[in-house]
């Protein structure tokens, strides 16, 4: 219900965006004429083409949905200005490039009043949002139930600061600490159970945010707790110097009235989702098509090479945990899998290690289209069938996945990818269920442009051919 809601405020927001900025093309060719700076000029020369309207609203698209304008971590109201800021200036500035070589009889000084009155719109209507927020409070559907980890002195003071921001549509509904008997009163508020229990109380009693206000000796215990919380549909807070955040996403933002840190659930909201599934189905796509001619011939060099089938699958991991088939070119002999435990390694540290160079496995074609990552364009179809994103975490092996430590499910919050972090930072060359930390990057830091970029950045990687085996 909440992730719905934010998804359909953002897809607001970005309509809003998207219409202000129209409105600030228009006032600013009526009020050129009027400005005592330039050459006078009249009403219709100030008159900007249709063209220009459907150009900026696709430039001012773009440059929101890339810089992730909408993303959760532009909460605070500096956060959101400088992000608008950032957008409307390169957005602009592509704008003003693309109409050198068209539109040249469009003023300088219309264009710069179109991007001072776009910023002032945009920056201004949310601050007004804020304000009304404010001072009319939330409306009943948008209340957030609040579950305080730690009844003890530093939940009691999370809970009087909550008491007081009221207004901000928080609704505490009770503490969980194994030191206080069940149904203790601390200040008002029950004791609902113990701390293991917090899965079940938040998915019970609905709890959207859970505040986590446990002593410093209780860091053992938190690091066992977090492996739970990312699963759950709550948000993650925790008071500033009561415990260590290095290992988890972390970002400060205010929280009744309050500076807190708050743990970012590794995954996308329903709004990022939404782009990113409409870029694979328009890149993946176009990319599938111009690559059909390459994929057969392909097929016919893996047919007369081998024997064996020119398509190989083999059951993954995908999000959430999903198993499905990946598709792939056969790039090695026909009873390959049954000789997996032939090549299996163990690592100095006791881990696996199950690809690396000079497989015996691998055929004359399939060291070449491994080499060169051809071997990988079947999962287009994945792809468009909306197993796999163009850009993720590589989904990995059932057998590996079961040997995973509980943090390294983390990776799998998100759809997994043709390409990705990984690829393009050693690819083989760094064993990706040894390395899970850099899809937790990409995961913790996703954004469209970061989409591209390794797109862009994997051709580069293919080219180059290192760690590709």
């Amino acid at each position: 219900m909440l992730e719905r809601l934010r998804a359909n405020y953002a897809f607001l927001r970005f309509v809003s965006d998207v219409t202000l900025t129209e409105v600030a093309l228009f006032l600013a060719g009526v009020l050129r004429p009027l400005l005592p700076i330039g050459s006078p000029l009249t009403a219709e020369q100030t008159r900007m083409p249709l063209i220009v309207y459907v150009l900026v609203g696709l430039v001012w698209s773009v440059a929101f949905l890339l810089l992730s304008v909408y993303a959760p971590r532009n909460q605070r109201a500096i956060d959101e200005a400088q992000t608008i800021f950032r957008s409307v200036t390169l957005a602009t500035l592509a704008l003003a490039g693309t109409l050198f070589f068209s539109f040249r009889v469009i003023s300088r000084i219309q264009i710069l009043t179109f991007y001072a009155l776009n910023l002032v719109l945009l920056i201004g209507y949310r601050l007004v949002v804020r304000l009304s927020l404010r001072m009319i409070g939330r409306p009943r559907y948008a209340r957030r139930k609040v579950l305080i980890l730690g009844a003890g002195e530093a939940g009691h003071d999370v809970l009087s600061m909550i008491e007081r921001h009221r207004w901000a549509g928080l609704e505490p509904v009770g503490f969980l600490d194994d030191r206080f008997p069940s149904q203790t009163q601390v200040g008002g508020y029950p004791v609902l159970g113990r701390i293991e229990e917090v899965a079940c109380y938040v998915e019970s009693e609905g709890i959207e945010e859970v505040v986590i206000a446990l002593p410093s000796y209780a860091y053992d215990r938190f690091l066992h707790l977090m492996a739970k919380l990312p699963n759950l549909p709550a948000r993650v807070r925790i008071v500033p110097d009561h415990i260590k955040t290095s290992l988890f996403r972390a970002v400060s933002e205010e929280f009744a009235g309050v500076p807190m840190i708050t743990l970012r659930e590794p995954t996308l909201t329903s709004f990022e989702r939404q782009v990113k599934r409409v870029f694979d189905l328009c890149v993946g796509t176009a990319l599938f098509f111009l690559i059909l001619p390459l994929g057969a011939l392909i097929a016919i060099v893996i047919y007369v090479d081998s024997p064996g089938p020119v398509l190989f699958k083999q059951q993954r991991v995908g999000e959430n945990g999903r198993l499905f088939w990946m598709y792939k070119f056969r790039s090695m002999i026909k009873d390959a899998e049954k000789r997996q435990d032939d090549v299996v390694r163990v690592a100095d540290d006791g881990r696996l290690l199950f690809k690396y160079a000079n497989d015996p496995r691998v055929t004359r074609v399939g060291r070449f289209i491994r080499r060169t990552s051809l071997d990988e364009l079947p999962q287009l179809l994945n792809v468009l069938k909306n197993d796999m994103s163009l850009v993720g975490p590589r989904p990995e092996l059932p057998w590996i996945v079961e040997q995973y430590e509980l943090w390294q499910w983390q990776r799998f919050a998100v759809p997994q990818g043709v390409t990705g972090w990984w690829q393009i930072n050693g690819r083989s060359d760094k064993p990706m269920h040894l390395h899970t930390e850099e899809d937790l990057f990409y995961i913790q830091n996703y954004s469209l442009l970061l989409d591209i970029q390794i797109l862009w950045q994997t051709v580069r990687a293919v080219l180059k051919g290192q760690g590709a085996y």
